[in-house]
């Protein structure tokens, strides 16, 4: 078994090893023709940095806040869906992973096991995230439980008024886990503004919109009293033929004015594309594939080195740009450029041996 990786591509492998073709499919896979996922590493490929030189920077710093809470990286972990199909023990892996490595978790509402075993394993800060799959009792059970487990916040999804084509692991006949258990969709198509404010309120935790995909909704959550705003649009697995999430994140940012903290998923796969997140005004980028491949390939440890390879990278190219911490990066540091390779979910590792990997 290979312990000692070297880069994220090698992880990729061992977890392409490891996995059955309907995990696979689910992991990597996005909706429809997949335009949507490829446009999130597109986006990341056609930014460029603009270095400076003659910097001190024998010393650099790769932590960050978030919502109050130190991370080693500004890098959350996803709230990945069904995640025992990468690894039996779950959530509850990721949940040790953050932990160790030092990082916050944002635990999904349809993973296993459940909220309370994973809250239990460690006591590091950790998110719940929440679809809305009941009515208001059933909304304020779940809350509550979120509350007495002790999670430090509360995220709502809210781009997934429908589940979404997902035709590689149709083709195969896979079924996710979260999928195999009927569910009324009225109630996640119901959700509204309205039914925001009366979540939040009744919370009362720190509280985050996840799916957030243009200036005037990121408007409206700071207008609502969003903490947190999550730019995404689901890695590409809900609608298709949307922009890249970078592309978005600029006009997201000046909407929200600085009265909101933000976080970008989609396409994240190098210490570079986290760079170029916090330069452009994130606070934090999020991990659901990387996150994914991570358990896959060697479980609560796999996923570590994931963490820890993407500090590794961070801080060499902080060094190579002339910064010393992260409060320092902004948009100066960066440029637009054209992309050198097609757009693809591995477009970053151009380094993968044997091609690309399906």
């Amino acid at each position: 078994m290979t312990t000692d990786f070297v880069t994220n591509e090698e992880i990729v492998q061992e977890a392409r090893k490891r996995l059955g073709q309907g995990p696979w499919d689910y992991l990597v896979g996005a909706s429809e023709s997949e335009t949507t996922m490829r446009r999130n590493r597109l986006a990341f490929d056609r930014i460029a940095f603009r270095p400076r030189v003659l910097v001190d920077v024998s010393k650099t710093d790769t932590s960050t806040s978030f919502m109050g809470h130190d991370m080693r990286i500004p890098v959350l972990l996803a709230p990945v869906g069904s995640l025992q199909v990468f690894i039996p023990e779950g959530g509850a892996a990721a949940a040790k992973a953050a932990g160790e490595f030092g990082v916050v978790h944002v635990v999904s509402s349809v993973t296993e096991p459940s909220l309370e075993e994973t809250m239990a394993v460690t006591d590091s800060p950790k998110i719940f995230q929440l679809y809305i799959h009941g009515d208001w009792d059933w909304t304020k059970e779940m809350i509550d439980r979120a509350k007495n487990a002790g999670y430090q916040g509360l995220c709502i999804t809210t781009d997934t008024a429908n589940y979404s084509r997902r035709e590689r692991p149709l083709l195969t006949r896979w079924t996710p886990f979260s999928q195999r258990t009927p569910r009324n969709p009225v109630w996640a198509a119901s959700v509204t503004w309205e039914s925001i404010d009366r979540i939040k309120e009744y919370a009362d935790l720190p509280f985050m919109l996840k799916g957030i995909a243009t200036a005037s909704d990121a408007a409206l959550a700071v207008e609502h009293g969003v903490d947190v705003i999550w730019v995404s649009n689901h890695g590409g697995r809900q609608l298709d033929h949307g922009l890249g999430t970078m592309e978005m994140l600029p006009e997201i940012v000046d909407a929200a004015g600085g009265k909101a903290e933000i976080v970008v998923d989609g396409g994240v796969q190098r210490g570079s594309d986290v760079l170029k997140a916090v330069a452009m005004g994130a606070k934090s980028v999020s991990i659901g594939k990387l996150q994914g491949w991570g358990l896959a390939a060697n479980g609560t440890a796999g996923l570590v080195r994931v963490l820890e390879i993407l500090q590794e990278e961070i801080k060499v190219a902080m060094g190579l740009m002339g910064v010393t911490s992260m409060d320092q990066l902004s948009p100066s540091y960066i440029c637009k450029a054209e992309a050198t390779t097609q757009p693809h979910e591995m477009s970053a590792w151009v380094n993968m041996p044997g091609g690309r990997i399906t």
